[in-house]
């Protein structure tokens, strides 16, 4: 039986690990970070940020509402001030929403495949 490497969970990330999860450049997130208190990875003496799971969730819902839904980040800013859990609620729904249509997409997609080689 060949060697399977154990899968290591990670509690911090880097900003650059952050950026690749999630489609976000690190700028981006640098900036964000000024504006929206959610926001807070944890930094050590050189300033070096590590971001935890809810910061990357917390990248993913504001990059939801700026640039998929194109609210200002003021206008972002209240809306997690607000009704934060709502908006989550929301935007996990709508997360979920389409990766169902990505899995229908496929299917699709895979049956034209077969109908169009027989």
């Amino acid at each position: 039986m060949p060697y399977k490497k154990p899968e290591i969970e990670k509690i911090y990330y880097s900003i650059g690990e952050v950026s690749r999860r999630t489609g976000v450049s690190t700028s981006s997130i640098r900036y964000w970070e000024k504006k929206f208190d959610e926001l807070s990875p944890h930094k050590n003496t050189k300033g070096t940020r590590f971001f935890n799971e809810n910061d990357i969730e917390t990248v993913k819902l504001i990059n939801h509402l700026v640039r998929e839904r194109g609210i200002t980040i003021k206008g972002t800013q209240q809306k997690l001030k607000d009704n934060r859990e709502e908006t989550i609620n929301t935007w996990k729904i709508v997360e979920k929403l389409q990766n169902i249509k990505k899995n229908l997409s496929d299917i699709r997609d895979e049956m034209e495949e077969q109908h169009e080689d027989q």
